[in-house]
């Protein structure tokens, strides 16, 4: 009996082993060691060594998330994706003041800092956005959000960038080794400020178009990233804001998406403004556009994202 009982402690040992190895070796989460009662903002990368694709170690190279605690929590978390034609990154304005008002509604706020053109082409971009989803995701236990509720926003190029991850998602990989590879891509609302979405000729934002994908590419590819073709009843509930006589990027780029919403049966709302320039953030200087926030904020109280959820739901 001592021999059989030896015999099957060994086997439980060497069957404990390698799962003890695998936890270990696997990467542990961005935001390990945060507490959701936390009130500082934080920078963390979003991939443990470089990043898929990466050309260097610079700054560049480095794709990063920085959160921005809300101040009474509510659960919700939205990931910013700033514009800048796919060649910078409007990160005050489009990036830490949202993310700020944000943070007063008790949503949680990340901003995302992608990787760039021309350096880097179509597909890094979306991993980028792809793996930030994943990384909230999979911290949401930890910093106190929903795992079903965060969304993603995104203006100008930033709104082609998330427009891009709410119509080409997956359910994540149970298999991998990493934990955070493991959860949804897709995002559980979707926010669009004045967006580039087409890469249709007439309408496209051609430096966007040239920074993201190369000089001179292939029709399938331009299909690929043009997200007003890819939208599906799977694509999240979306809110639009843009400007009719918009200098930089045609409204018609918000309206294709809204249609294609529509056809799709996703809940969608769109506010068009008569004018106001291109790149405009919270506004808070225009007496018209300036009421975008508040429509925002109206829209998220009605789906219920603003009240914490009672517990076990």
């Amino acid at each position: 009996m001592r021999n059989g009982a030896g015999f099957l402690a060994c086997l439980v040992l060497i069957a404990v082993l390698p799962m003890e190895a695998a936890a270990q070796d696997a990467p542990a989460s961005p935001f390990a060691g945060i507490s959701p009662r936390s009130s500082e903002s934080v920078t963390v990368t979003l991939w443990d060594g470089p990043a898929p694709g990466a050309q260097g170690d610079q700054p560049g190279d480095i794709p990063r998330l920085t959160y921005y605690p809300a101040r009474a929590p509510n659960g919700t978390a939205v990931i910013i994706a700033p514009g800048g034609g796919y060649t910078g990154l409007a990160m005050n304005h489009e990036g830490r003041q949202v993310a700020n008002w944000f943070n007063a509604m008790g949503v949680a706020a990340f901003v995302l800092e992608y990787r760039l053109g021309p350096r880097y082409n179509h597909p890094v971009q979306l991993g980028d956005i792809q793996r930030a989803i994943r990384v909230v995701r999979a911290a949401a236990g930890q910093l106190g959000l929903v795992s079903n509720r965060i969304g993603v926003m995104g203006f100008s190029a930033g709104g082609h960038l998330v427009s891009t991850a709410a119509t080409h998602f997956d359910a994540g990989n149970p298999a991998a080794a990493d934990p955070v590879e493991r959860q949804s891509s897709r995002p559980d609302f979707l926010i669009l400020g004045y967006p580039v979405i087409s890469t249709r000729q007439e309408i496209a934002h051609a430096g966007s178009v040239r920074a993201l994908l190369g000089e001179n590419p292939p029709e399938e590819l331009l299909r690929e990233v043009s997200n007003e073709l890819h939208v599906t009843a799977d694509t999240p509930p979306t809110f639009i804001f843009h400007t009719t006589n918009d200098p930089g990027v045609p409204v018609e780029n918000s309206i294709e998406f809204f249609s294609a919403l529509v056809r799709e049966n996703v809940p969608a709302e769109m506010h068009l403004f008569a004018n106001g320039p291109h790149g405009v953030g919270l506004a808070l200087d225009n007496p018209q556009l300036g009421h975008w926030p508040e429509l925002l904020a109206s829209w998220m109280r009605g789906n219920g994202w603003l009240t914490r959820p009672p517990a076990g739901e």
